[in-house]
């Protein structure tokens, strides 16, 4: 089992690696030319992704089950931008991977690690 959880951690992290660096690229090289300061695309796209890096680093459930709620943000506009911009469909076909990939990992991880913490809700017929 704890071969399951590493893999699925590393599914994780590796993933969400990936779309930090592709959110840096896209809008330091790819959207070199936008009207947009350069400051405010890595404000609105690089920044929330650092948010749960360091609880993801140390393997705290919790982060990888919080973090999922980040990178919805980040499905969402992959299909969006799959959707009304054909110069970029390569680029959000990439994103829509990492977060899915991601979003599997931290869901599981957190999932098999809570478990084998002993995290986890108790179940209201226990609590009477």
């Amino acid at each position: 089992m704890p071969n399951k959880i590493q893999l699925f951690r590393t599914l994780a992290v590796s993933n969400f690696f990936g779309l930090l660096g592709l959110m840096l690229v896209w809008q330091l090289i790819c959207n070199a030319g936008s009207d947009t300061s350069v400051w405010f695309r890595l404000g609105l796209w690089v920044l929330p992704l650092l948010f749960p890096l360091p609880g993801l680093l140390r393997g705290k459930p919790y982060t990888f089950a919080w973090a999922n709620f980040i990178l919805m943000w980040y499905f969402l506009h992959g299909f969006t931008m799959l959707y009304i911009e054909p110069s970029q469909r390569g680029l959000a076909v990439v994103e829509i991977l990492f977060t899915t990939a991601a979003f599997i990992g931290c869901t599981a991880y957190a999932r098999l690690q809570g478990r084998a913490l002993g995290l986890g809700l108790p179940k209201l017929k226990d609590q009477q």
